[in-house]
């Protein structure tokens, strides 16, 4: 009797190993997950240098320096914020902008007057452009060279009249009407001495009667005739 063969037990669906699965590989060109950010960026405020306030004042007076024709004032002025402060460089633009206007008028100026007459026609140039100092310095040095110039101390009186120095013009006039009287009729009308029209010293300088004097250089006007 032949054996009967035995059939092997029948496979469970379940497999022999435990196999796992590949996980799923992102794509190179998938974009990475956005995490939104807790804050947006803010802007940041530019911080002024403490030394910024400091230029830009010594600046300022080098400008003001410049409208007063007080060139190497200016120029010093200017100069001095480019050595002390070579960091500001948007302020030094400016400076060095500034600065070649002084230096061309420092180069435009004339030499020095020397003799009275250079000095006189220096004075009334100053006078006439309104630098009352620089045209009182040019005639106090005519002045000591010839006491008598009563051109000078004319000249001397209308300056001090128009910085309002009412005491000095009418001491300089009157030394001026002393030496040559006709000082006294152009002073009358002078309109270089308006700011003296309602001082009383002035008034009774001007009601003294006048004496002729041929022996004295006649007056001359300060300011060009227009």
């Amino acid at each position: 009797m032949a054996k009967q063969q035995r059939r092997p037990p029948p496979r469970s669906g379940k497999p022999d190993h435990d196999i796992t699965m590949p996980r799923a590989h992102r794509s190179a060109d998938a974009p990475s997950p956005v995490r939104p950010s807790a804050q947006p960026p803010q802007p940041s405020t530019p911080q002024r240098r403490s030394t910024y306030f400091e230029a830009v004042a010594v600046y300022e007076r080098g400008l003001e320096a410049l409208q007063r024709h007080a060139y190497a004032e200016a120029a010093n002025l200017l100069e001095s914020v480019l050595r002390q402060y070579p960091e500001e460089k948007e302020l030094n633009e400016r400076v060095r902008l500034y600065l070649n206007i002084c230096q061309r008028q420092a180069t435009q100026r004339e030499a020095a007057p020397q003799t009275i007459d250079e000095r006189l026609y220096a004075a009334t140039l100053a006078i006439n452009g309104g630098q009352y100092d620089q045209a009182i310095a040019h005639l106090r040095l005519v002045r000591d060279e010839d006491p008598d110039n009563d051109h000078a101390l004319y000249m001397l009186a209308v300056a001090h009249a128009q910085r309002q120095e009412p005491a000095e013009a009418v001491a300089h006039l009157e030394r001026a009407i002393a030496l040559n009287p006709e000082n006294r009729a152009l002073a009358r009308t002078d309109p270089d001495l308006e700011p003296l029209r309602e001082d009383d010293a002035f008034r009774a300088t001007l009601e003294a009667p006048s004496i002729a004097r041929a022996d004295r250089r006649r007056p001359v006007k300060t300011r060009p005739a227009r």
